[in-house]
């Protein structure tokens, strides 16, 4: 057994329908392989968690495309812990073809808003007129801002997912495991780990609870940000030094 198969399948209309969340707040933790399945196994104890099931696969792969400027924008607003911040990528679900393309926001109580927009899995690694449209208005109506120029590709991240789901709670967790980090001048892969994020209207729930009885510590990770600084010599890296540590066994920090 996988250990997914502890829990009660469920669709992914079912999953959007009772925990959608495209406002939220997400609690991160890096856990070991072991670790993790000691949590897994008491959610699936519970009876009150469910597994994202789409015609029997349970595990996704994913691809995400990320975008920004030439001096790393996004990159130096999540680093200087900026409160009107954003992310542009373009997220392609490899198992069945989709794509979104997707602005990441974050709101005036440091909540994360998506906005995601359907796009052509052909189109993942540009920006195409109407998703420029599209981020511009996300921005101005955020922030009052507009678009930074020079918006381009700059990284790639590839893992695969799986999603439990509390549709009582309305709250989500996913798995993040097999983590790779690609660019045009290198790629770094992640040691064997769990990253989990459990997604829901306000943080300390009862999953985050359960996961601070069994040891575990909230922690500070940007899939894009470690693999900036992991794949960028002299880019300060400081607020993901534990990632960067526990993901690829880099402990360098530049002041």
């Amino acid at each position: 057994m996988s250990g997914l198969d502890a829990f009660a399948g469920l669709g992914l209309a079912e999953v959007l329908a009772a925990a959608d969340l495209q406002t939220r707040v997400d609690t991160k933790y890096l856990l070991r392989p072991d670790a993790y399945a000691r949590f897994r196994e008491v959610l699936a104890a519970t009876g009150a968690w469910s597994c994202l099931d789409i015609g029997g696969r349970r595990r996704f792969a994913y691809e995400s495309v990320y975008f920004d400027t030439p001096d790393l924008l996004t990159y130096r607003q999540h680093l200087q812990g900026r409160r009107r911040r954003f992310k542009v990528r373009t997220r392609t679900y490899a198992d069945s073809g989709e794509c979104a393309f997707e602005v990441k926001l974050k709101g005036a109580r440091q909540n994360t808003v998506k906005e995601r927009l359907p796009y052509r899995a052909a189109d993942a690694a540009r920006i195409t007129p109407e998703a420029a449209a599209y981020l511009a208005q996300a921005l101005w109506n955020a922030y009052g801002t507009a678009v930074p120029p020079g918006l381009e590709a700059r990284l790639r991240t590839d893992y695969r997912r799986h999603t439990l789901v509390n549709p009582r709670e309305g709250s989500r967790i996913t798995c993040d495991e097999d983590l790779r980090c690609v660019t045009g001048w290198g790629t770094v892969a992640a040691r064997p780990l769990c990253l989990v994020e459990v997604k829901a209207a306000k943080p300390g729930g009862p999953a985050d609870r359960l996961l601070w009885e069994l040891g575990a510590r909230p922690a500070s990770v940007s899939k894009y940000c470690i693999a900036v600084a992991a794949l960028t010599p002299g880019t300060r890296a400081n607020p993901w030094s534990r990632a960067m540590r526990e993901c690829f066994g880099i402990s360098r920090v530049r002041a």
